[in-house]
């Protein structure tokens, strides 16, 4: 074959490729959302003079021609496989492998980040609540359990929690870390099993000086086909996790309110599931992110009768804040990350409730967020 026959194979390729994925792109529909991502897509730019000219329409109509792109999803897949299995790299993306699990790479240690936490805790402290009983606990990323026994860099936690335990005087640190396992947290996803959740919460409980209170009698049900946030960043064919939320008479008789939407739903907002806004199953856990939540257990007895929790949390408390419900009448949900300290007062009554700061060593390590 001579070589000009080549390059008009060659060329004669390149045309039919480039004019069938134009034509895909043209009959295929635009998507709104990526589930796999987490994440809404580009939509096609409005032509207009002054968006050409100013180079607005090039930056966008590449943003849309990329997220819109035909088979998208598989070309992310076979990059990956071609990363891991064929190229043999560590991670695709900070995410990794590891004993069956996905993992997302966190490190090194931001010293200056936890310090900011522990800072920040402690002018909570001072400004709403000097004379409660005030607890601190950390829940440690998936990492921690498969980072560095599978050779893959990892932070320094022993020196987070101590970082943090010098520096937040009157505050008392309960230990979860020993309570946890891998196998306590989804495959696909960063955050815990609230079904393996029996030993954290009881530690909690006990921390907190509730534990005469605490039961274990929930029904499990279950959701499947959970997609975790770890399975788009992998871009493996994972099979996807089972969701199961703990049901007893005392989440189904509780109530929550929301302060910024002033609306009431229950501790598991199943609607969540079909209302089209939601790209992650795991807000079904107390409606998700939210600044400010009171969860109301008109059922309290006993010890638990009157007794009330601020908890200051990320997403991981959504789960867990169910399972101490037993024990108090009414437990507060914070999450600073949505809220500016300065307004928590517009919100949240303090007078002496136990106050408990559950945050992930993700969110330590990131602090900044923490307003």
């Amino acid at each position: 074959m001579n070589d000009k026959l080549k390059n008009r194979i060659l060329c004669a390729g390149f045309v039919l490729i480039t004019a069938g994925g134009f034509l895909l792109h043209l009959i295929c529909p635009d998507k709104t959302l990526s589930i796999s991502e987490r994440r809404r897509l580009a939509q096609a730019p409005e032509v207009t003079l002054t968006a050409v000219l100013g180079g607005k329409f090039a930056t966008s109509f590449d943003d849309y021609a990329l997220d819109q792109f035909p088979g998208r999803d598989s070309f992310r897949t076979l990059k990956a496989i071609m990363q891991y299995y064929v190229f043999r790299q560590k991670d695709n993306n900070g995410v990794f492998l590891a004993e069956g699990n996905i993992g997302k790479l966190e490190f090194p240690l931001s010293e200056s980040s936890a310090l900011r936490a522990a800072e920040k805790f402690m002018s909570l402290k001072a400004q709403y609540f000097p004379d409660s009983d005030v607890y601190l606990s950390l829940v440690p990323d998936k990492s921690y359990f498969l980072a560095e026994r599978n050779g893959y860099p990892a932070l320094d936690y022993e020196k987070m929690v101590s970082l943090l335990r010098e520096n937040t005087e009157g505050i008392q640190y309960i230990d979860l870390f020993d309570t946890l396992s891998a196998d306590k947290y989804y495959t696909t996803d960063a955050h815990w099993r609230q079904e393996c959740l029996h030993d954290t919460a009881l530690r909690l409980a006990q921390g907190l000086g509730v534990s005469n209170s605490f039961t274990w009698d929930y029904e499990e049900n279950r959701l499947k086909d959970f997609y975790g946030v770890y399975y788009g960043q992998a871009a493996l064919p994972f099979p996807p996790d089972t969701l199961v939320y703990l049901t007893s008479p005392t989440t189904e008789g509780a109530s929550v309110y929301n302060a910024e939407t002033q609306g009431i739903t229950g501790v598991y907002d199943l609607a969540k599931l079909t209302d089209g806004k939601s790209m992650d199953m795991y807000d079904v856990f107390l409606s998700g992110a939210s600044a400010v939540l009171t969860v109301t257990n008109p059922n309290a007895a006993g010890e638990a009768k009157g007794r009330e929790l601020i908890l200051f949390r990320d997403s991981f408390g959504s789960s867990i804040a169910p399972l101490l419900l037993d024990c108090y009448e009414t437990i507060t949900l914070v999450d600073i990350r949505y809220i500016a300290s300065g307004f928590l007062g517009q919100y949240v009554e303090f007078h002496g409730q136990d106050v408990l700061f559950l945050y992930s060593t993700s969110v330590i390590n990131n602090s900044t967020m923490l307003k």
